[in-house]
């Protein structure tokens, strides 16, 4: 078998392994192997790139390679151990960065060694060369774009900026006329591959990422990280082109695809169309004061909240960004515990867009152990909320605010949310009264089966487990006691 062979070979068993990584997370029970498939996927692609690498170029060049994937990892291992779930959003925002940064440096990489330096004819062929210089033009634009909103995306999701949308006088217009000026410079480009033209499609690409994601509210910055995860994919396929390397073209494609259609489902869990969130999204306040409260709301404690959820029937758990900030969730799973070994029926409620990050809360709950099969989707729970007794909502507010339904000229009508007000009790987990990530008030604050527990929501969680705990010992004294005077 030659080396090509042997390459090719394993090109194809990687990407079969990227499949199957795919498959693998697309279930909470098969996720971990998913997740080895990944791996096993990427360090097979790095060997044979390597490899391959090693019989066209020098020594040193290989050990530079070398020393690069070793520091690489180094940082990634250790930044991995260090980074907190709460920070998972912004790292991955900032990983979809780095992808669009090498999607430009490949591209300006391939102009400067073909165009640039008159080889295009020898190594390309006239036939292809038109084609290539379309190949250059739009990676570069792609992964600039990726870029620079990614950076736009990790600073609002870790709020170093505020997560309210610019609004620029004319934004739509600004996008796209930055989008026919792209065609248009692609179209000069494949004639006339000029230098200035590579710098104007870079600075024009670097500035319409920028725009595109500053642009939009902090209600739709779930949707954006799958649609940067979206344009990294596509990014990476563009340089796949470049490089003439069929594994990173067939890798590309799948992360672009898989974004895209995550993109299109948490789009429809928001009512939303793929074309508004680009344009601006949720976030923009209501005109009549989103923020005041609208009415008196009612506090509870947490040995009154430990009281209702002892009587309870059934129990459902609606948590949101708020708990992975609080970092409850193991609090909260030891309390799912609890309440299943006294008889209470204990089911999960999760949103689409919970969170910040697609399947964040998901892969809290996972980490904590709850069963994967009390953990249902919104449609699957969404009708048993008027048949539970009580229904806690941890760090949720957008996505539990019954305005989406109810108030037409709401900037989040229409989304659907879970209906946790239909049911007897509502208990909602809060650091004070102010309005969520979308900045749009919560009307479900004011309902009359609804009370407020404020207060870190891990501390509040802990203090309802010991007043369940505390509450079961009283009572298994008492009944010792009246087992004891019978006896007498």
């Amino acid at each position: 078998m030659t080396s090509l062979t042997a390459s090719h070979a394993a090109d194809l068993v990687a990407a079969l392994l990227f499949i199957l990584s795919l498959a693998g997370l697309s279930q909470h029970r098969t996720s971990r192997s998913g997740v080895v498939y990944g791996i096993a996927g990427m360090a097979l692609a790095l060997v044979a790139t390597v490899v391959m690498a090693a019989q066209s170029i020098t020594a040193g060049a290989v050990a530079l390679i070398v020393l690069a994937m070793a520091l690489g990892a180094a940082i990634g291992l250790w930044r991995a151990r260090r980074v907190e779930m709460t920070q998972m959003p912004e790292l991955i925002a900032v990983l979809h960065s780095f992808v669009g940064l090498a999607a430009v440096l490949v591209g300006w990489n391939s102009y400067l060694e073909v165009e640039a330096h008159g080889t295009a004819q020898t190594r390309i062929g006239a036939d292809l060369l038109g084609i290539h210089h379309a190949e250059v033009f739009i990676g570069i634009f792609i992964g600039a774009v990726t870029f620079t909103g990614s950076i736009v995306a990790f600073l609002k999701l870790s709020a170093r900026i505020k997560s309210r949308p610019l609004m620029l006088p004319g934004k739509n217009a600004l996008n796209v006329g930055a989008l026919v000026a792209f065609v248009a410079l692609t179209v000069w480009f494949t004639v006339s591959p000029d230098l200035p033209l590579m710098i104007a499609v870079t600075a024009l690409a670097l500035a319409l990422g920028w725009h595109l994601v500053a642009s939009i509210g902090g209600g739709d910055m779930p949707v954006v990280v799958s649609m940067l995860n979206s344009y990294s994919g596509w990014a990476a396929a563009a340089a796949g082109f470049l490089l003439d390397n069929n594994l990173l073209i067939v890798t590309g494609a799948l992360v672009g695809s898989s974004g895209a259609y995550l993109s299109y489902i948490m789009c429809k869990a928001m009512n939303r169309s793929f074309l508004s969130v680009i344009a601006g999204g949720f976030g923009i306040e209501a005109p009549s004061g989103g923020k005041e409260e609208q009415g008196e709301h009612r506090e509870v404690r947490a040995a009154e909240a430990a009281e209702m959820l002892a009587r309870a029937r059934s129990v459902i758990i609606t948590p949101g960004y708020g708990m992975a900030v609080a970092q409850a969730q193991h609090p909260v799973a030891e309390l799912t515990r609890q309440l299943r070994q006294r008889g209470v029926d204990v089911r999960f409620g999760v949103h689409p867009v919970a969170g910040r990050l697609p399947g964040h809360m998901n892969v809290l709950l996972a980490e904590a152990k709850v069963p994967y099969d009390i953990v249902l989707e919104m449609d699957e729970i969404n009708d048993d909320f008027a048949d539970t007794s009580v229904v806690l909502v941890i760090g949720a507010n957008d996505t539990v605010n019954p305005a989406a339904t109810e108030d037409p000229t709401s900037p989040i009508a229409g989304m659907p949310v879970l209906r946790v007000w239909e049911a007897e009790h509502v208990i909602v987990f809060k650091r004070s009264m102010a309005s969520g990530y979308a900045g749009v008030q919560n009307p479900l604050f004011f309902r009359e089966n609804s009370s407020m527990l404020f207060g870190d929501a891990k501390q509040s969680v802990e203090e309802i487990l010991r007043a369940l705990t505390g509450d079961g010992r009283h009572q298994e004294s008492a009944a010792t006691r009246q087992a004891t005077t019978a006896g007498r």
